[in-house]
């Protein structure tokens, strides 16, 4: 039987055991561990029971062949002196990385084919990871190095997840706290030839905020997936939020529509968090015309703006709650620290950036609020290669020494 057809049978608890047994008849594995990125993106926590002594404890995503794997996305071959080998493996589902899938293999089985082909079985695991997640809660406990909050809980379950990969674009998102609430909201939906998003501050710590946001992103997709345009989604989510709240809990969002096929970007601004983009070597604050933050007022009627990406723009959305900042030319304002975050991320990946604006923002001077969403959408234009986070070619150059 073959890894994907083991996988597809195991029950959902027992995903890493048959997978155990399937790489011991095909690949004559010695054992194997899978080590899950935890909620904060701080650690690789092993799925227990473990197997092999390196997967006894969590590990840092900063430290470590794991760590290097978990950061570089590409695989590792570490040759020991002894009778084996371990492969270092990224468990990714379109760019939304899981973790680090590591396999112990006999010296003499331990070749770079065997390496490309547990490449192949670790995006086959992510994508039953994915499936299992609905009916058990192993993998999501193994996430966590603490106790989420009740709203921190909510907004796990509805937020879509961390990144999305096409072969046009790479989206990667990142938000903290990680393990209570902000109250931020963050959607998106892919087909052939669009990429919608919305993106939305938070109205707020705790269980209140993540009522609103979870109102404000059921209304929106219920209106999206009516087929409604941008400006019918807004409308409804306005109805909603005013319809419950009578206009106590506004809500500033940005909605998005990209054309996959031509760069053409639609946008519905209402109230939203910043939006920047990098073009080049210049980074700017796109101005937009801000319209009335959504269940603000009953009826309120919204209209789109039109933008356009070259082939090499990165967009980065920002949501810190804060409300219109002053010049970005002032450094010590919330735009100051943005563009001083962006800047100092410029020579990072879309997947590393979001981290590094997130973490800039909360170590600012300025009074930015202690929740932060930021999201980084790198368009690669609509005759691009596959994505960003797409197979890679063999096992990667050795991690560097770690003290």
């Amino acid at each position: 039987m073959t890894v994907e057809g083991a996988l597809r049978g195991a029950a959902p608890h027992l995903l890493l055991d048959s997978l155990r047994a399937s790489l011991a008849h095909l690949y004559a594995a010695v054992c194997a561990d899978l080590l899950l990125v935890d909620y904060g993106f701080t650690s690789l926590r092993p799925v227990e029971p473990v197997q092999t002594p390196a997967g006894t404890s969590h590990v840092s995503v900063e430290a470590g062949p794991a760590g290097h794997v978990f950061r570089t996305q590409q695989p590792y071959l570490f040759r020991d002196v002894g009778p084996t080998a371990t492969v270092y493996l990224p468990v990714t589902v379109r760019g939304d990385r899981f973790g680090v899938l590591v396999v112990v293999l006999p010296t003499e089985r331990a070749t770079p084919e065997t390496a490309d082909s547990l490449v192949r079985v670790a995006e086959t695991l992510g994508h039953a990871l994915r499936v299992a997640d609905r009916h058990t809660d192993l993998y999501r406990r193994t996430r966590r190095t603490h106790a989420l909050t009740v709203a921190g809980e909510m907004q796990w379950d509805t937020l879509p997840g961390r990144a999305c990969a096409g072969p046009a674009f790479d989206l990667h998102a990142y938000w903290e706290p990680a393990y209570t609430s902000g109250g931020h909201l963050l959607d998106w939906s892919v087909t052939e030839d669009e990429l919608l998003l919305v993106v939305a501050d938070g109205t707020g710590p705790g269980t209140p905020a993540a009522l609103v946001s979870t109102l404000a992103l059921t209304a929106i997709r219920n209106a999206r997936r009516a087929g409604l345009d941008l400006v019918a989604q807004a409308s409804l989510t306005d109805q909603a939020l005013y319809g419950q709240y009578r206009g106590k809990s506004p809500l500033a969002a940005l909605l998005v529509r990209l054309d996959l096929t031509t760069g053409g970007i639609e946008a519905v601004d209402a109230g939203s968090p910043t939006l920047w983009r990098i073009r080049g070597a210049l980074t700017e604050r796109i101005e937009l015309d801000r319209q009335l933050p959504l269940g603000m007022f009953e009826d309120t009627v919204y209209a789109t703006q039109r933008l356009r990406l070259l082939r090499g723009d990165r967009l980065v959305f920002v949501a810190c709650g804060t409300d219109e900042p002053p010049a970005a030319g002032d450094r010590g304002t919330a735009d100051g620290s943005v563009a001083r975050a962006l800047a100092e991320a410029g020579r990072l990946s879309g997947a590393d950036t979001p981290r590094a604006v997130v973490r800039a923002l909360r170590d600012a001077p300025c009074d930015t609020p202690d929740a932060v969403l930021v999201l980084c959408l790198d368009w690669r234009g609509p005759e691009a290669g596959a994505p960003g986070a797409g197979r890679p070619g063999g096992p990667a150059a050795p991690p560097p020494a770690t003290p």
